[in-house]
């Protein structure tokens, strides 16, 4: 076992970020500010990861994924490009003997995952979804909480992520071509609570509006479970709001302040509205180095699933998405791609 602090690095392991982004920018600075190792940056262009490695002091510079992935020096790779890319990025990546963590949504579809979760058990290797809300300190606690049945039998989750986001047509959040929609994007982090908190839902009732290119404005699911469990989860991306979420059990309920999904407090309250316990626990940065010092965890441990975000629950989440999307009518060109290719 490890002596470390939560949420850092013994520096040993070599990170290499693919991709460079807006998202990428923000795992890299708290990877940096909490001791691990950068080593390397890769994008498309030699321009874009020239000035990346320069803004965050990063000393391997590469102008291709592909040169990225075969730097030796490199042992995770980070996949920060957008979801309909996951899958041919991580693969490359373990292709070349590389742990990945993969941005959520992990895939477009749950057969990318799986082909992604299959080449990394096959290998020996780590794929791991980058979920940070998974990792959180208030997250740990929670489950902690519901778990010594302090609300009792948990019987609903409510959960929501809206935001205004750009309306240009051509945004990747509106394009279909790029796995745009308020589901992918934003939806994917209500899913993964209520699969955390209850498993994969028995049945899911889903409906959506749509923009005017295809994609969806607003979605809003009900997951419904064998024991009368209900998750009730709904995202938006042209109107933002509180982006709270809630556990009720037969004998309280939790609270979680916005933004719910981020590192922020929560409250327990007992079935009569008395507070049993305030968690406000500060964390450093973002909160993005969480889901990273899983990851070395995992390799250190020489495992390829931990119990906080096995990668068999990357792909059910997929498929839950999958679902939601056969409802609503939503489907991308990868759904209808060569399995594998």
């Amino acid at each position: 076992m490890s002596n470390l602090p939560k949420g850092t690095s013994d520096g040993r392991l070599r990170w290499g970020i693919l991709g460079t982004g807006f998202i990428a920018g923000l795992q890299t600075q708290d990877l940096i500010e909490s001791g691990f190792t950068v080593q390397a940056v890769g994008s498309r262009t030699a321009e874009s990861s020239t000035a990346f490695g320069e803004k965050y002091g990063i000393p391997g510079v590469h102008g291709s994924y592909e040169a990225l992935v075969a730097d030796p020096a490199v042992d995770v790779v980070y996949i920060a490009t957008p979801h309909p890319f996951h899958h041919e990025n991580a693969l490359l990546a373990l292709n070349a003997g590389k742990h990945v963590l993969v941005e959520k949504a992990f895939t477009i579809n749950a057969r990318e995952a799986q082909d992604i979760v299959e080449l990394a058990e096959a290998k020996g290797l780590v794929a791991l979804e980058a979920m940070w809300s998974r990792f959180l300190p208030h997250m740990i606690r929670l489950r902690e909480i519901i778990g010594a049945g302090t609300i009792g039998e948990v019987r609903k989750v409510l959960a929501s992520h809206n935001q205004n986001l750009p309306k240009d047509p051509a945004h990747r959040l509106n394009d279909p071509a790029l796995g745009g929609g308020a589901l992918l994007d934003l939806g994917v982090y209500p899913i993964s609570f209520a699969f955390d908190i209850f498993g994969a839902p028995d049945t899911i009732r889903a409906s959506a509006a749509m923009t005017a290119t295809g994609v969806d404005r607003q979605t809003a699911a009900v997951f419904d479970y064998a024991n009368g469990q209900q998750a009730i989860l709904d995202c938006q991306l042209d109107a933002a709001g509180p982006n709270r979420a809630v556990v009720i059990g037969t004998d309280g309920w939790i609270e979680i302040e916005a933004t719910w999904y981020a590192p922020t407090p929560f409250t327990v309250f007992n079935s009569e509205g008395t507070v049993l316990e305030r968690f406000d626990e500060p964390v450093a940065g973002r909160g993005m180095q969480f889901q990273a010092a899983e990851t070395e965890r995992l390799v250190r441990e020489g495992a390829t699933a931990g119990t906080i975000l096995p990668p068999h629950e990357s792909i059910a989440i997929m498929a839950a998405m999958d679902e939601i999307r056969r409802q609503i009518g939503l489907s991308y060109a990868a759904d209808t791609a060569i399995a594998g290719h």
